[in-house]
C-alpha cells in the first residue's frame, strides 16, 4: 500500500518581463537596453524591462504621450503590444517546462504550477536545470520556485526574482525553519499570492505587517473576519496543501473580443466590419475550446472622457439553437448593431461577447432547422480555422470584415509576427 505521508512540491516558473523578454528574443541587440511595452492604441505601459524598471518605475500604467520624451532621451526602446508573438511564445513556454514534470498547470500566460511531488532530486540543481532549458529552447529566463503549497512556490518565486543570492531559483522545501522565517519576517503580506491592497491595509491595522506574523495567526480568527480564502492562505503557508493542481481549465462560461479602435469612427459600415471582425475571432477561440454558444451580445460605446454624452449602447438576443458556426453568429451581431447603434457618436470602443456556452458534444438539432447543412457547415469552420492556423490570423476571413480596417486598433510601434508569418519571419543577409 502507497505511503500517504510523502510531502507534496510544488514549483511555479514564471517568466521574467515576459512581455519584454519576448521582444528580446528575435532582436539580440535590445540585451541590456531599457525597453517598454504599451496598451491597446499604444495608450499606457503595461510591460517594462529589468533595465526600465530601473529607471522607470514610477512610470508604469502611465500615459506614453506624457513620458515619451522623456523615455526617449533616456535611451529607452518602445513597442505596441504584440499579442500574437507573445501568444506563441507562451505555448512554446508551456510546452518546455511541461518535458519536467508529470502533472502541469497552467496559470497564466508566462506561469506554470509543476506537480515536483515523488521525483528524487536536489530541488535547487532540476530548478537550475529548468532555467537553463527554456533559455535554450526558447530565449526566455525564467525563475523557479519550489514549496509544499502552491503559495510557498509563489512565495519562492518572488524570492528567486527579487534576492539576487538565489540566482533565479529559490527552494522553501529544504530551506533551515530560521532562514525561511526570517525571509518571510522581512517581507510585507502584499508579496503573499491573493493579497491585495485592501486586504493588507485591513490586516496592518491589526498588527500583521509580514508574512511571518500572517503565518502564525489563528486560522480561527482569520476566517471568522475575513473568510475563508484568506484562511486558505494561512493554512497553505503553514504547509498544509488545499489548493490542489489543477489538471485543465475551468470550461468558460463566456468569450469575448473587443478592442479599441485606433481612431474614433462615426460610420455604421466602419462598426459593422468591426463587429464581423470580433464575431469571427471570437468563433474562432469558441470552437478551440469545443463549445457551442446559446446567445450573442454586442456593444458600441464612446470614450466616457469625450465632452459629448456618454453613449454606450447593447443588446443580447438568444439563438434558436447553439451553433459555433462564425457566419450565423455575425448575422446575429449584425441584427443587434442595427438596433444599437445612433448617428452622429464618435464611437471609441465595441465588442462582440458569445454567452451560455455549452460543450459541442451531444447537441440537439432544432424544430425548425436553424443548423441545416451541419456537416458542411462545421467542414467550412474547421477549414477556415486550418488555414488560419497554417498561415496567418486573418488569411481566410468575413468579406464584412473589410480591406482596410481603418478602424483596427492603433499599433505604432509593433514588431513582426516573427512565429507566426512567413513574410515577417527574421532574415539574416
Amino acid at each position: 500500500m502507497a505511503s500517504t505521508n510523502i510531502k507534496r512540491v510544488f514549483a511555479l516558473c514564471d517568466a521574467n518581463s515576459f512581455y519584454a523578454s519576448c521582444e528580446k528574443v528575435f532582436r539580440p541587440d535590445l540585451e541590456g537596453k531599457p525597453i517598454v511595452v504599451l496598451s491597446n492604441n499604444d495608450g499606457c505601459v503595461i510591460a517594462q524591462s529589468k533595465e526600465a524598471k530601473e529607471i522607470l518605475e514610477i512610470y508604469m500604467c502611465r500615459p506614453w504621450h506624457e513620458l515619451q520624451k522623456d523615455a526617449e532621451r533616456l535611451g529607452v526602446i518602445c513597442f505596441s503590444s504584440n499579442y500574437e508573438l507573445y501568444g506563441n511564445m507562451s505555448n512554446r513556454l508551456m510546452q518546455t517546462l511541461s518535458q519536467f514534470t508529470f502533472r502541469q498547470e497552467v496559470y497564466s500566460i508566462d506561469e506554470s504550477f509543476l506537480e515536483m511531488t515523488g521525483i528524487k532530486r536536489n530541488f535547487t540543481e532540476y530548478g537550475h536545470e529548468i532555467k537553463k532549458t527554456v533559455k535554450q529552447w526558447t530565449g526566455l529566463p525564467i525563475c523557479v520556485g519550489f514549496g509544499h503549497t502552491k503559495t510557498l512556490s509563489k512565495l519562492a518565486n518572488h524570492i528567486a526574482k527579487k534576492q539576487n543570492r538565489f540566482n533565479g531559483i529559490c527552494d522553501l522545501t529544504t530551506m533551515e525553519i530560521k532562514e525561511l522565517d526570517d525571509i518571510m519576517e522581512s517581507l510585507p503580506i502584499s508579496k503573499v499570492w491573493g493579497v491585495g491592497s485592501r486586504l493588507e491595509l485591513k490586516l496592518n491595522a491589526l498588527g500583521v505587517h509580514n508574512i511571518l506574523r500572517l503565518k502564525q495567526a489563528d486560522t480561527k480568527r482569520i476566517q471568522d473576519e475575513f473568510g475563508i480564502v484568506l484562511e486558505t492562505t494561512v493554512r497553505e503557508l503553514n504547509g498544509e496543501v488545499i489548493m490542489d493542481m489543477e489538471d485543465r481549465l475551468p470550461e468558460a462560461k463566456q468569450v469575448m473580443s473587443s478592442r479599441s479602435f485606433g481612431a474614433r469612427i462615426s460610420e455604421l459600415q466602419e462598426l459593422q466590419q468591426a463587429i464581423s471582425y470580433h464575431a469571427s475571432l471570437a468563433s474562432q477561440r469558441m470552437r478551440s475550446k469545443g463549445l457551442y454558444a446559446n446567445a450573442i451580445y454586442v456593444f458600441a460605446q464612446n470614450s466616457p472622457f469625450d465632452k459629448a454624452p456618454f453613449y454606450g449602447g447593447c443588446l443580447t438576443i438568444g439563438l434558436p439553437s447553439p451553433t459555433d458556426n462564425t457566419m450565423q453568429i455575425n448575422q446575429a451581431a449584425q441584427w443587434l448593431l442595427k438596433r444599437i447603434y445612433k448617428p452622429n457618436i464618435y464611437y471609441q470602443k465595441a465588442g462582440v461577447m458569445l454567452m451560455d456556452l455549452v460543450p459541442k458534444a451531444g447537441q440537439q438539432g432544432d424544430l425548425f432547422d436553424y443548423n441545416a447543412n451541419h456537416v458542411k457547415k462545421t467542414k467550412l469552420m474547421q477549414t477556415m480555422d486550418a488555414l488560419n492556423k497554417k498561415y496567418s490570423k486573418g488569411t481566410i476571413k468575413l468579406g464584412g470584415e473589410g480591406l482596410t480596417q481603418d478602424w483596427k486598433m492603433r499599433r505604432n510601434f509593433k514588431s513582426p509576427n516573427y512565429t507566426s508569418s512567413w513574410e515577417e519571419l527574421p532574415r539574416l543577409y
